[in-house]
Order: C-alpha cells, then sequence, then structure tokens
C-alpha cells in the first residue's frame, strides 16, 4: 500500500504579489512627493527603485530557499513600512534648501541602512536554521542584554543626547545597543520561562480571591522590575525601561496563565513611575508636558506635533503639501505626527492597521508554534512590537507621556531598523518550523542529532 504525503502549500506566490503591492505603493508614494513639492518626478527615482526593489526581491528568493513555509505576510508589511519610513524621510530631506538630491540628504543614509538590516537578517536565517537552537545560550543571551543595556554609561563611547544616555558613538558612527538588547532580553526570558514556568504558576496564597505566588517566586520579577529601574536612573531612558518590564510581565503571563502576575507588575510599574516623578526632573517634565502641552516655559515639541495632526484632519494635506518639519526630530521620534499630517487620520489608521496585522501574525505564530521556547518567544517579540508602537504613538497623541522610543521601521535610524529586521527574521524561522510538514521537521531534527563515538 502506496502512502500518500500531501504537501502544504508554502504561500511564497502569495507573498510575492503581496511584496509586489507593496513596492508598487512605496514607489507610487516617492512619486508622488516629488511631484508635490517640485512639480515632477524625482530624479532618484530610478537608482532609489532599482535599490528597494533588490532590497526586498533578494529577502524574498532567501526565503523560498530557506525558509519555504514561513509566513507569507511578514516581510510585504515590513517592506511596505519600511519604505513608508524612506518616502517620508525623503520628503522632509525636500525641505532643507541644503540637499537637493538623495545622495545629499538622511534618505540615502536610511536606505543602506535598510539594506544593512535586511543584510542580518538574511545572515540570520542561514546560520539558524532551528530557532531551538538558541535556547543553548540562555544566560549568554542575558549577559549580552545587560552589557548592551550598559554600554552607553562607558566613559568613551557613551554619549548623551537630548538628555538621554542611550548612544554609544565613535567618530562620526553613533547606535543604539538598547534596540539589539531587547531582542537578546527576550530570548533569555523565553528561556528561562520554559524552564520555570511550573515553579512560577505554583499558588501561595490567596488574598481578596486573587491567587498569589509564593514569596519565594517573586524573584524574578523584582529582578526584572530593579533592572528596569536602573535603565531608568542611569540612562534616562523611560521607554526602554517601560519596554523591558512590559515585555517580562506579559510573558511570564503567558508562561503560567495566572492573572496575579500581570496586577503585581502593574502595581510595581505604577510605584517605580512614581518614585521617578518624585526624583527626577526630567520625568516630571514630561507628565507636565502630558497634562498641558502648551505650558510656558518648556518644549512645544508635544503642542507642535498635535496641531500638525490636526491640520491634517481626516484625510490629511496630502504628501508634500503639509509643513510636518515645523516639528521637531519630524523624521525620526516624531515620524507618526508627520504622517498624521500630510495622510490625515485615514492614513494614520492604515499605518496601524499594518502594524496590528504584523502583531497579530506574530501572535498567530506563537499558537502555531510546536515547541514552549517558540511559542514564548514569537509571543514576546509580537507583543515587544505592539507595546514600542503604543509607547511611541501613546506618547505623540497625547495618550501617555512622551518616552524616547522610535517608530518600528518608519522612524531614520540605523539601530532601530536593524533590531526590527532581525525581529521579522526570528519570527520567519519560528513560523517555517511552525507551518512546516512533520516529516520534514523531524527530518530536520535528525541533522541536529550529533553522533558520538565512543571508540
Amino acid at each position: 500500500m502506496n502512502t500518500v504525503t500531501a504537501h502544504p502549500s508554502t504561500r511564497r506566490g502569495t507573498e510575492l504579489v503581496l511584496l509586489i503591492f507593496a513596492i508598487a505603493v512605496v514607489l507610487l508614494a516617492y512619486a508622488n512627493v516629488g511631484l508635490a513639492v517640485d512639480g515632477a518626478l524625482p530624479v532618484d527615482i530610478i537608482p532609489m527603485g532599482i535599490g528597494f526593489i533588490a532590497i526586498a526581491v533578494t529577502f524574498h528568493l532567501v526565503l523560498r530557499w530557506k525558509a519555504a513555509y514561513a509566513d507569507p505576510t511578514l516581510l510585504p508589511i515590513a517592506t511596505l513600512l519600511n519604505g513608508l519610513g524612506l518616502v517620508m524621510i525623503r520628503r522632509l530631506d525636500l525641505n532643507s534648501s541644503a540637499t537637493n538630491g538623495l545622495l545629499e540628504g538622511s534618505a540615502l543614509r536610511q536606505l543602506i541602512w535598510s539594506a544593512v538590516a535586511v543584510g542580518a537578517a538574511i545572515t540570520l536565517l542561514f546560520v539558524l536554521p532551528d530557532h531551538r537552537r538558541l535556547r543553548r545560550y540562555t544566560f549568554t543571551f542575558a549577559l549580552a542584554g545587560i552589557i548592551l543595556l550598559m554600554m552607553p554609561l562607558l566613559p568613551v563611547i557613551g554619549r548623551n543626547i537630548n538628555g538621554n544616555r542611550i548612544w554609544i558613538g565613535l567618530g562620526p558612527f553613533s547606535f543604539q545597543p538598547s534596540e539589539l538588547a531587547k531582542i537578546a532580553v527576550t530570548i533569555f526570558f523565553a528561556s528561562y520561562l520554559v524552564q520555570t514556568r511550573d515553579a512560577l504558576s505554583l499558588v501561595g496564597k490567596r488574598v481578596l480571591g486573587l491567587p498569589l505566588p509564593r514569596a519565594r517566586d517573586l524573584g524574578p520579577i523584582i529582578g526584572a522590575w530593579l533592572a528596569s529601574l536602573a535603565v531608568l536612573v542611569f540612562e534616562s531612558d523611560l521607554g526602554t525601561s517601560l519596554l523591558f518590564f512590559g515585555v517580562f510581565v506579559a510573558m511570564i503571563y503567558i508562561a503560567t496563565e495566572r492573572r496575579s502576575w500581570i496586577i503585581i507588575g502593574l502595581t510595581m510599574f505604577l510605584v517605580g513611575c512614581y518614585t521617578a516623578y518624585l526624583l527626577f526632573a526630567h520625568f516630571r517634565v514630561r507628565v507636565t508636558l502630558w497634562l498641558d502641552p502648551f505650558t510656558q516655559g518648556l518644549s512645544d515639541q508635544v503642542a507642535k506635533g498635535l496641531m500638525g495632526m490636526a491640520s491634517g484632519g481626516l484625510t490629511g494635506t496630502g504628501l508634500g503639501q503639509g509643513h510636518p518639519e515645523i516639528t521637531y526630530f519630524a523624521n525620526s521620534d516624531y515620524i507618526i505626527a508627520s504622517f498624521g499630517e500630510e495622510l490625515g487620520l485615514v492614513g494614520l489608521m492604515a499605518i496601524l492597521l499594518l502594524y496590528g496585522l504584523f502583531v497579530e501574525r506574530g501572535l498567530r505564530t506563537a499558537l502555531a508554534a510546536r515547541d514552549g521556547f517558540g511559542k514564548l518567544l514569537a509571543s514576546g517579540l509580537a507583543f515587544s512590537m505592539a507595546l514600542q508602537c503604543f509607547v511611541v504613538i501613546g506618547g505623540v497623541t497625547r495618550v501617555i507621556p512622551l518616552t524616547g522610543l522610535t517608530t518600528p521601521f518608519l522612524a531614520a535610524g540605523g539601530s532601530s531598523l536593524l533590531a526590527n529586521w532581525i525581529i521579522v527574521a526570528l519570527l520567519l524561522r519560528i513560523s517555517d518550523q511552525a507551518r512546516r510538514p512533520m516529516f520534514e521537521s523531524s527530518a530536520m531534527a535528525d541533522e541536529m542529532t550529533q553522533v558520538v563515538k565512543i571508540r
């Protein structure tokens, strides 16, 4: 009797169609910016288009070769967001009289960083055929995360920019190591929680009907809380502090399915915020601007961002027809306000929908993963993306106080792009394992088995 083996579709054709659509939207937006600002097609649209298409298509071909069953929507979404950020950065370059071509502005650096980031993601797919190999280096990733977080405090390479000591630099080159630290720490959290979730799930006493963990099991969350406070105190980085602690609390809840961890985490977070408000002047300034962005004598960044988005209204002024350059850091921290002014509420909702789809595909990957480590890692990476978007966009729109994080894929900056494309590669690798037929996964696992000769 013959055995019939069914191969599920890899959906790479779907990915290619979505990728062509994403590239077409980016090139159309780029052409629209040139027509609106200069009245003619941008002279550099061909080299820029070729470079952008080469980056996206190369990644797609590598996926066909090295991760054929990976999720088909992650790459098009990341490509579209990356491309829209490139368009807005180029549009803001055109407002500077000193920049007339692609070679003279920030857009070229963003395009180069996009190529470097995608190259790093492709390299990761080659050197990491199975995400479970990361579990071998649990505490190595913990150490790497701590070192990356502490690097801005070093006397020679550490740099304090705009009141936050979160940068390292050598000559003209600067980098934000906390972007890579969040990945290393998320891998450590996933590996650690897989090993300890049974102990963390044990119930101690009940308080007001709420099952609380045993006192001796509170160590991990207290450690994460103290580490996030250290980032807040020594580097004045509220955004990274919030991101790290939030991701850990979310992952420990996913691992144990106990609501008590969320209540404990939120309580500790609020206590930390109130303490920081009492101790640090810069934190009080941000809270004051959150409550009243028009306070005299303080920064008018929040107010300008809000007025820019308000002038955009429902449908926006149109790409290239607003004045987003009036707001400080319009191509980095406030790029979402730039989009709000020129694309309006409708455009912002479309961008939020893209982020929502990305997070949803990450969580779907976590549900489909066949191993506990893959589930926790995918959910942690997806939640870190969601939390970062909430913190950044919430700060710009005055839902919460402003922090120092960047909008994933959109904002100018190499370290952010590099970290987010690595997250894409990790989710693609996990989804490839999750969607791959069982017999092929077993064959891959056998290849990883080492035969040890005893004679």
